[in-house]
């Protein structure tokens, strides 16, 4: 069996697996609790195919595991693991009838979304290919940049927590916030800074893939493109919950850039202040 061929079969095991928790249990944060296992689990294999032997392969199985380390870690932290569901599905499944969010489930949620995870992942086949072209420079400037990203990523959730932590903290105790969502720190550059480090995180594991073969747009390319278009359609989804619940968040809006941090307007956040 190729490691394409068993990377395929761990996939149908994955979606038969999420499919049938979610029918037995009734939520549907299945895929969101394997999000950070099962990359590693991919492109490992490749890199087990390999014998271990294949430098290029063996670093991107390292800093694959890495990232699902630290997402790991993040999304147990906020009770990923203890039977929390995604807040966002059961908005969605209110807005459907019940056989047209049982179709979405199966169709999107399981079978799309761990495709997708399937897709994100091939580069490493590509390496897995091509495992008699060198580990050049090119790959060392791309580990360090996947690298720094997975820094930033990591920043922001830190601050994400701190400030949720402190916010709980004054509302427990009968207090109000001073401000009701994050602004400061990463935060002040980019809405939702950690969408955009864990974006390109996975465009650099592609350009890695492409370094090996040689070509710069590959097939592979659909992955971090899929997986940028999912992006899209979850920032705005997450951003028109949080305008329904903090009216003030248009403002935020206004002044700074929604995902690539970029310098943006400051008039909000002295409003702020």
């Amino acid at each position: 069996m190729t490691p394409l061929h068993t990377v395929i079969a761990t996939f149908a095991v994955v979606c038969a697996g999420c499919w049938i928790l979610s029918l037995v249990t009734g939520e549907h944060s299945w895929v969101d609790r394997m999000w950070s296992i099962t990359p590693v689990i991919y492109v490992g294999e490749f890199a087990r195919a390999a014998h271990f032997h294949n430098t290029r392969l063996n670093v991107m199985a390292l800093i694959v595991l890495l990232w699902g380390t630290r997402l790991t870690f993040n999304f147990a932290r906020k009770g990923g693991y203890s039977g929390a569901e995604d807040y966002r599905w059961p908005v969605l499944r209110a807005s459907m009838k019940p056989w047209q969010f049982q179709l979405f489930n199966i169709f999107f949620i399981v079978l799309y979304q761990n495709f997708l995870l399937v897709l994100i992942s091939l580069p490493a086949l590509n390496a897995f290919n091509h495992r008699g072209t060198a580990f050049d420079s090119w790959d060392v400037i791309l580990v360090v940049v996947f690298v720094l990203f997975l820094i930033g990523e990591t920043v922001a959730d830190q601050q994400q927590w701190d400030f949720q932590e402190t916010k709980a903290g004054i509302i427990k105790h009968g207090g109000v916030p001073e401000n009701r969502f994050l602004t400061s720190g990463l935060f002040k550059f980019s809405r939702h800074p950690n969408y955009f480090f864990e974006q390109a995180q996975w465009w650099v594991l592609y350009l890695i893939g492409a370094n090996a073969a040689g070509v710069l747009f590959g097939r592979t390319l659909i992955g971090p493109i899929l997986l940028t278009i999912l992006f899209v359609g979850s920032t705005n989804f997450t951003e028109k919950l949080s305008l329904q619940k903090y009216p003030e968040y248009a403002e935020y809006q206004e002044s700074t850039s929604a995902v690539i941090p970029w310098v943006g307007k400051p008039g909000f956040r002295k409003k702020l202040a």
